[in-house]
């Protein structure tokens, strides 16, 4: 989680608004939804998947 803070540390207000700009010209806003409802569901999963690694890794003697 530091690490993200650390790259989001160098990003302004500007640069968030340009890449919002940028991924509203280039998927279409009936396309974001869909973007957003994918993307949650690939975190979910990668929570997921660490989960289970940590729970395998304690487990193994």
């Amino acid at each position: 989680m530091q690490s993200t803070m650390l790259f989001l540390q160098g990003i302004g207000l500007q640069e968030i608004l340009l890449i919002g700009l940028f991924i509203l010209v280039f998927f279409g806003a009936k396309k974001i939804p869909e973007f957003m409802k994918g993307l949650g569901k690939g975190v979910k999963e990668f929570k997921e998947g660490i989960k289970n690694a940590n729970k395998d890794a304690d487990e193994t003697p």
